[in-house]
């Protein structure tokens, strides 16, 4: 198919983006064609899931790779229709290279009959060995690393599953309707700063197992191929239907930190994106989508942008194109009950995107609803571990809701004592100075210090000399080293205008950093706790355009906004017309924004800007006199902001450099106390009573800002007409018919 480009499967991350040369406006144009056939049932569906976490013989442990196997399996069940005796599921000890192979036989190549769908999906580490008949230049083969493989430590012989041997595995496979999903990668280490690297030291001086050719041998015999014939497919494609790979051959794929869990990058921006899916759509669609969707979580994870998934695919004409060959419901979903006992519910959150778990613990509230997405009865949320979640019974429309019923948001809740977390990590601090470090951090409301494995949003480090030669290629403007500031959690990245000067104390550096520290947390708050373009149920959109020439930058609106005002299908994700999916603005560019109301009410609008350091700029609304009407935008209007001719009306790209977000939050609600603190700061610049930008809002400005925003929402859902349940005092209620939030992406270069 044409928008698939064949390739050579030399590595499992070593083919090129599926996708490339078209914009994701063309792969949206061509999903209608492919959506056809997606209703064309399968005779069975069987799914091997493997993750690997507790490695031995020297080989570092992983936290995420069995959270993954859980990710996918619940996504199979409840979204793709596969029966939970037809998925085996492989964790660590299980997972050994024989039970792996076993498995693969006993489970998929013996029961799957042409036209069946099969999927088998890996999340553990890679690795590389000696590929004796160089199919790649540099002569080695990507490996999947079984629990029982090893790490000698001068080379040898490794009891890894080859790229080699899986071809042979899906050659045998009965259906051409096989999508393989490897979450591991074959470079990096045991470690990128507090995260963890899918993939154990390999290359030529690593040798295959004896076992391992013998292996294949047996395979040719039974598929019939000749040696010959063996190099030469594999050398031209994948065996047959679809390989996806997390990373490219030279990117990390890791472990990425969540709200109380650890899971792959990649496995859950693929799974949530397919949680949200509002149509059946192409896999060429749904491959870009998630690409992009994936790199978000990165860029989140202060992971840098150099994780970009692959694909390849050998697929037959006429052959079903979709995401695992399956049609997937068509209702989106937050949530998906698990069990029922009584009143008492259990669920699983996977659709959920990943910054805006934390408003989903005690007391949210999700609609239950139908196969058309109608709303018929609520649950809410008593407690939360990881996605899991247990819930009481709060109302149902005719019956008690059964296991496998869809859940959608309806209440996310924001407690008042929400943290930022920041890493003390022992290759950037002492002992000592990270005692100093604790002590001072935890004298600052909110901020909380954690070391080891556990979630971090920064790392607060000394700029050491090793740190600096790894940066200097990467990052411009480093600062001294000696001096202390903000690195991401990956220590790939430093936090802008965060480092003070050499030789700087502990205790110094956090004094200074306070007003910081409270800017991106209140960031943090706003930008992602609050950020529901996926869920929200307000009618608007938005696009950032070049001032001059109109050009798109980038475009977000709310789906279920759309759906519920027309009932027309739309993607769920925002357009960005980016190859990246995040533009790269110079400094100096004049930018604007377009809104556009579609609901039959006025919605009171903030469009917010912050920068990588932190400090944020008010865009809009611009009147600062007594008057706050500005805020309105009226039912079905467009507004350009800001307005072409006149005074303080260019908005231009600045410094610092580094990764932005343009915010957008538009409420069918009053912002009264944000809008008058949004007054106060006004008048502390001198720019009462004039149509202006308010610039460098930062510190207990920041936070103050975003706390009367969320009293405002709060007050909304509480209202005595809301008809809501009621919260305690100690929590903050959104409600998705009264809010939406969305985010456009953009780097300062």
């Amino acid at each position: 198919m044409s928008y698939i480009k064949r390739r050579q499967f030399l590595q499992f991350a070593g083919s090129a983006l599926a996708t490339a040369g078209f914009s994701q406006l063309d792969i949206i144009r061509q999903s209608e064609q492919y959506g056809k056939v997606l209703g064309q049932s399968t005779p069975r569906k069987l799914a091997l899931l493997v993750g690997i976490n507790e490695y031995t013989n020297g080989i570092p442990t992983l936290g995420g790779c069995e959270q993954d196997v859980l990710l996918q399996h619940e996504l199979l069940m409840h979204r793709f229709g596969f029966k939970a005796t037809d998925i085996l599921t492989l964790t660590s000890k299980q997972a050994t290279r024989q039970g792996i192979l076993q498995a693969f036989n006993e489970h998929l190549i013996k029961q799957a009959k042409p036209g069946d769908v099969v999927v088998f999906h890996f999340s553990g580490h890679g690795s590389q060995v000696q590929d004796k008949d160089r199919d790649t230049p540099d002569g080695v083969n990507g490996t999947l690393v079984p629990v029982d493989s090893s790490l000698p430590e001068n080379g040898g012989v490794v009891q890894d599953i080859m790229g080699h041997t899986l071809f042979t595995l899906m050659y045998a496979l009965q259906t051409d309707n096989v999508t393989m999903v490897l979450d591991s990668c074959h470079s990096g280490g045991a470690k990128r700063g507090r995260f963890r690297v899918r993939s154990r030291l390999g290359g030529s001086g690593f040798l295959p197992s004896p076992a391992e050719f013998e292996e294949q041998r047996k395979w040719l015999a039974l598929t019939g191929l000749s040696q010959q014939e063996f190099i030469n497919k594999r050398r031209q494609n994948v065996a047959k239907g679809t390989v996806i790979t997390a990373v490219k051959r030279d990117q990390f794929a890791m472990d990425g930190q969540f709200s109380g869990f650890d899971a792959g990058v990649f496995t859950y921006a693929l799974t949530q994106y397919l949680w949200q899916k509002t149509a059946n759509e192409s896999l060429g669609t749904t491959f870009s989508n998630v690409n992009q969707s994936a790199r978000k979580i990165a860029w989140e994870q202060r992971g840098g942008l150099d994780k970009e998934p692959e694909i390849e695919s050998n697929l037959k004409p006429n052959q079903n194109s979709s995401i695992y060959f399956s049609a997937v419901q068509t209702i989106p979903a937050e949530a998906v009950i698990t069990d029922v006992s009584g009143a008492k519910i259990d669920l699983w959150l996977g659709g959920i995107e990943a910054q805006s778990l934390d408003g989903f613990n005690e007391k949210a509230i999700l609609n239950i609803v139908d196969a058309k997405g109608e709303a018929g009865g609520q649950v809410q949320i008593e407690s939360r571990t990881g996605l899991n979640a247990k819930a009481k019974l709060l109302s149902a429309a005719r019956s008690k809701p059964k296991k496998g019923t869809l859940l959608q948001e309806s209440i996310r809740t924001i407690p008042k004592n929400l943290t930022l977390k920041i890493g003390l990590d022992e290759t950037l601090l002492d002992s000592a100075a990270i005692t100093q470090a604790r002590a001072a951090l935890q004298g600052i409301g909110r901020i909380k210090p954690v070391t080891g494995q556990q979630e971090t949003h920064y790392v607060l480090g000394s700029m050491t000399k090793e740190k600096f030669q790894q940066l200097q290629r990467r990052v411009a403007n480093l600062p001294a080293v000696g001096s202390v500031g903000l690195f991401s959690p990956t220590l790939d990245g430093i936090v802008a205008t965060s480092f003070g000067n050499a030789g700087e104390t502990v205790n110094a550096a956090v004094t200074r950093l306070q007003p910081q520290l409270k800017s991106l947390l209140a960031g943090r708050i706003v930008s992602y706790i609050l950020g529901n373009t996926s869920t929200s149920k307000v009618n608007v959109g938005a696009k950032m355009i070049v001032a001059d020439s109109k050009k798109i930058l980038g475009h977000v609106f709310t789906a279920r906004g759309i759906n519920k005002n027309t009932g027309a299908s739309q993607p769920n994700t925002p357009v960005k017309l980016s190859d990246l999916g995040i533009p790269k603005l110079p400094v100096g560019m004049k930018v604007a924004f377009q809104i556009q109301n579609n609901e039959n009410v006025p919605l009171y609008v903030n469009i917010l800007s912050i920068d990588s350091s932190g400090k944020m700029d008010v865009i809009f609304p611009l009147d600062w006199s007594a008057s706050v009407g500005d805020a309105l935008i009226q039912p079905g209007k467009q507004v350009l902001i800001p307005e072409s001719g006149g005074n303080n009306s260019i908005l231009q790209v600045s410094e610092p450099l580094g990764f932005s977000l343009a915010l957008i939050i538009a409420s069918t609600a009053p912002l009264r106390d944000s809008l008058r603190v949004l007054q106060t700061l006004a008048a502390s610049r001198g720019i009462t009573g004039k149509r202006s930008f308010i610039p460098a809002v930062t510190g207990d400005e920041f936070l103050n800002l975003t706390n009367s925003l969320i009293d405002d929402l709060d007050r909304s859902f509480r209202g005595p007409s809301s008809g809501n349940t009621p919260l305690p005092n100690n929590v903050r209620g959104i409600d998705v018919k009264k809010l939406a939030t969305m985010s456009i992406s953009f780097e300062v270069v």
